[in-house]
């Protein structure tokens, strides 16, 4: 069972530990090994970090490259849902055929297979509760009866999708009858049907790989900031404990059930917002459902505490991409800008500039190599012994080259400073609570906890990530990672 609770944050779930409000995670951490710095994707946001949960892969692997982007082939944005108002600002049908459908069926590569798409080829049974990526190889249509497959119908929600064996989709999917809803997966009920389908795949013995996806906490951070988590934690620990007593309790589902729990990123406060969009006032900037899109010069795409520019004119690139970074460079709350420049990455932030790319003598703590011209303060690196690392940016330049390298992702990308987060295209924040997506440790350092399968201790590897555990998966199942058919 991979058990994926969204903002997850280790110092938080040491709490609720500690203070008893968790005890299924508690047996979990006890009998196995517990990792406090998992590192996420960048941007650290859901759909990227869900993309390279089920893939093993970065955004340069999988393609999606935020929560928000600028499609070039069909001229438009792509909006997952980074608030009900951005919803709103893109179309709420267009943005949730995006969220539902596009997102697996067309945005993530085919060039690589899915955790799913692995285990179902080897003849597994898998199951998928409400989670962003779900690619599998069963054909599921649309729950048939129900208020809420009438409001989809309704809404045009009438394709069939493809998922693992047994799928539960915010009550749009079910592959089977039960007595679980989720009213549509609005927050605050998504754990509970979680639980609920989690529990009745157990006990009737139906997947030999469930994701059980809990996002509420996610919501809950948001609202309250990362700082209340434990009251959310407690939520999904609940919701891990109903699935247990299923199989007759945790012990006994702990003889059975080998599990992996993990966070897609982590949150950070919130006390400033900042409009990427007014910081460019001087350009033309493509707005939703633009009247006049061929008039406009860039596109700009906000992602929490992440953010993307793109040039529209292809053969202005080079001209205007300095300009729009002197005009950023004096926008309060911004921490890093990143963009390509030849064969090399540069990043610039107020502490300097530097330029990297793969292959030269200094090696991160993954085993990556590379070589770096520039000042290292840039982003607060350190060398010691040949050995590259930042703890204030963890797997910085992995991370960084692979969201250059996705072919969707921006000419400029932006990381904000501790604090800050970008406002969206339906004027959304988060000032006061929480929230994710910049390249910093704070959003970055989540959760990782095997029981029953994986390694021995948690210093196996010098640095763990997100990318990884789709490997431990295939590996529990004696599953050969390979590429898809193109």
């Amino acid at each position: 069972m991979l058990v994926v609770i969204d903002s997850l944050k280790p110092e938080q779930l040491d709490r609720a530990v500690a203070d008893g409000r968790a005890p299924a995670l508690a047996k979990l951490i006890e009998r196995g090994v517990y990792v406090r710095d998992c590192v996420s994707s960048f941007p650290s946001v859901t759909p990227v970090a869900s993309a390279s949960i089920t893939t093993g892969l970065g955004p340069d692997g999988h393609r999606i490259p935020s929560m928000n982007w600028y499609h070039a082939g069909e001229g438009r944005y792509v909006e997952y849902g980074s608030s009900f108002s951005a919803t709103r600002a893109f179309g709420v049908v267009r943005s949730l055929f995006d969220t539902v459908y596009n997102m697996n069926m067309a945005h993530l590569t085919r060039e690589a297979k899915t955790v799913f798409e692995h285990l179902d080829d080897a003849g597994l049974r898998t199951a998928c509760t409400t989670f962003l990526i779900y690619r599998g190889r069963t054909r599921h249509e649309l729950a048939p009866d129900g208020v809420y497959s009438r409001l989809a119908k309704a809404a045009q929600f009438r394709h069939a999708v493809y998922g693992p064996t047994e799928l539960f989709y915010a009550d749009l999917f079910a592959s089977r009858r039960t007595d679980c809803r989720s009213t549509l997966g609005m927050p605050g009920q998504r754990d509970q049907h979680t639980g609920c389908v989690g529990a009745h795949l157990v006990e009737n013995d139906l997947c030999d790989f469930l994701l059980l996806s809990l996002p509420d906490n996610d919501t809950y951070s948001h609202r309250h900031g990362p700082y209340a988590q434990v009251t959310s934690i407690a939520a999904a620990d609940r919701a891990i404990e109903r699935v247990m007593h299923a199989a007759g309790g945790v012990d006994a589902f702990l003889d059975e059930y080998a599990v992996i729990v993990l966070s897609d990123h982590s949150q950070t406060a919130v006390e400033e917002r900042l409009n990427v969009g007014a910081a460019l006032a001087d350009w033309r900037v493509l707005a939703p459902n633009d009247p006049q899109p061929d008039e406009a010069e860039i596109a700009v795409s906000p992602a929490a505490r992440s953010a993307m520019v793109y040039v529209l004119d292809r053969d202005r690139r080079n001209e205007a991409l300095p300009r729009i970074r002197s005009d950023l460079e004096q926008a309060a709350g911004i921490d890093l800008m990143i963009w390509r420049e030849g064969k090399e990455a540069a990043v610039w932030s107020a502490r300097g500039e530097l330029r990297f790319a793969p292959g030269g003598e200094l090696v991160d703590p993954r085993g990556g190599r590379w070589s770096v011209e520039g000042e290292l303060d840039t982003l607060l690196l350190w060398v010691q012994d040949g050995l590259l690392d930042s703890r204030a940016y963890p797997d910085a330049l992995a991370r960084l080259w692979s969201a250059l390298e996705c072919r969707r992702a921006g000419d400029l990308l932006l990381s904000a400073k501790p604090g800050f987060e970008f406002v969206d295209w339906g004027g959304a924040d988060h000032v006061g609570g929480g929230s994710h997506g910049s390249l910093h440790a704070g959003d970055s350092l989540g959760a990782l906890i095997f029981c029953g399968t994986g390694p021995s201790a948690a210093d196996a590897r010098a640095q763990w990530s997100l990318r990884d555990v789709c490997p431990a998966v295939l590996d529990h199942f004696g599953v050969e990672p390979e590429q898809a058919a193109a």
